[in-house]
């Protein structure tokens, strides 16, 4: 049995439906990644996981327990906010110790004066403190154990955020949009230490993000939701090369992948230039279709040699690559490209090109937005500019 199970969850609120039946599993040690647009229901699920939020639908079972009617204590999940959720007015040492005092420690052994008058609650405490020092070693923040959340910087807290969630050895983790307040650089230095503590704990984790860079660098899978539904779950680069739905293509990538809406002939062959592509005979007969190109797949050739006629709007170095926005003269209908230097070389705004691809890296999605399965169908100019 997988490590964790969701199956068929639905959350209503009145008349809106936020999830729409979302099923998924994870197993042991698995990084999954659930990343789409604001107001998706992301985050929601992750709230039903944990027990924040009860579904309308659905059951969430984990290490072989049903959880769905479980309270939030009763679960052994562990989650880690936006906000960290420090408590400001204790240090970085009592807020790790927290979920183990209100584990280990009775009610009565928790009270400030009267717990310390109880029989077992020192050695407790003392036991604590052990596991606390340790959980603080192992992240390197021992030397913030006394300092309170107002002391440090957003990489410390979230670094203690992170060892109070791990400190508890939960069955699975959770952790919502866990980078979004630190800046750039601290982003992405966080990221490998999250994967390290992750393979570390060995347990599942849900990990919600808008930042596709996160989830396609982190996650052992990515769950792209769209409007309260799971499109697409599968590795990074299938997820990203191999989009099931045009919604999926159009949130990952960076700049976004050019789209062109188009009619398929009556024998079922889409045209792009010279090119024409045959939609398999397995598939529904299509009429309007959508082809899709991401932009590291698009060549700017500073001639017209038969490909799609373009002219270019603008370009943007950065470094290591060069974007270069186009429009197709006539149809007005931008196209971007992502170019090396090298390739970029030459070119320069409001100048006629040809927009050249590889057949086999242009995709076809039917007016239902699924992927269509399709094969060129002769060798073209655009094809051998990509060679």
């Amino acid at each position: 049995m997988s490590a964790l199970h969701l199956s068929n969850i639905t959350k209503s609120f009145g008349d809106n439906a936020i999830l729409k039946g979302i099923s998924l599993e994870a197993e042991a040690g698995e990084f999954i990644a659930l990343v789409g647009p604001s107001g998706c229901g992301k985050s929601t699920l992750l709230r039903i996981v944990a027990g924040l939020e009860h579904p309308t639908s659905g059951s969430v079972m984990a290490a072989g327990r049903e959880l769905t009617a479980l309270a939030p204590a009763d679960r052994n999940v562990a989650m880690v906010f936006q906000s960290y959720a420090l408590y400001p007015h204790l240090t970085a040492g009592q807020n790790i110790a927290v979920p183990l005092a209100m584990r280990q420690l009775s009610r009565a052994q928790r009270l400030p004066i009267i717990g310390n008058l109880l029989p077992g609650q020192k050695q407790v405490r003392t036991a604590i403190q052990a596991q606390v020092l340790d959980m603080a070693r192992a992240l390197k923040i021992e030397h913030l154990i006394d300092r309170k959340p107002g002391q440090m910087s957003g990489g410390q807290r979230q670094r203690v955020a992170l060892a109070r969630a791990m400190v508890r050895r939960p069955s699975l983790f959770l952790m919502d949009e866990p980078l979004s307040n630190l800046d750039a650089n601290l982003r992405v230095h966080a990221r490998g230490e999250i994967v390290d503590l992750h393979r570390r704990a060995g347990v599942p984790t849900l990990y919600v993000t808008h930042d596709q860079a996160e989830a396609l660098s982190m996650a052992d899978r990515v769950a792209v939701m769209i409007s309260g539904t799971l499109l697409q779950l599968a590795p990074p680069q299938v997820i990203y090369d191999d989009p099931d739905h045009i919604e999926v293509a159009r949130f990952l990538g960076q700049p976004r992948i050019n789209t062109l809406d188009t009619l398929a002939a009556p024998d079922q062959t889409v045209a792009l230039g010279s090119m024409r592509l045959q939609i398999v005979a397995t598939a529904p007969q299509q009429d309007a279709v959508t082809i899709a190109v991401r932009p590291e797949h698009l060549r700017v050739l500073p001639t017209r040699q038969g490909g799609l006629a373009a002219h270019v709007e603008r370009m943007e170095f950065l470094g290591s690559e060069v974007i270069v926005y186009t429009k197709l003269d006539g149809l007005s209908q931008p196209m971007v490209a992502k170019l090396t230097p090298v390739e970029a070389a030459g070119l320069a705004a409001g100048m006629p090109v040809s927009l050249a691809t590889n057949p086999e890296r242009v995709m076809v999605f039917g007016k239902d937005g699924f992927r269509l399965s399709t094969t060129p169908l002769a060798s073209t100019v655009l094809e051998a500019a990509n060679g």
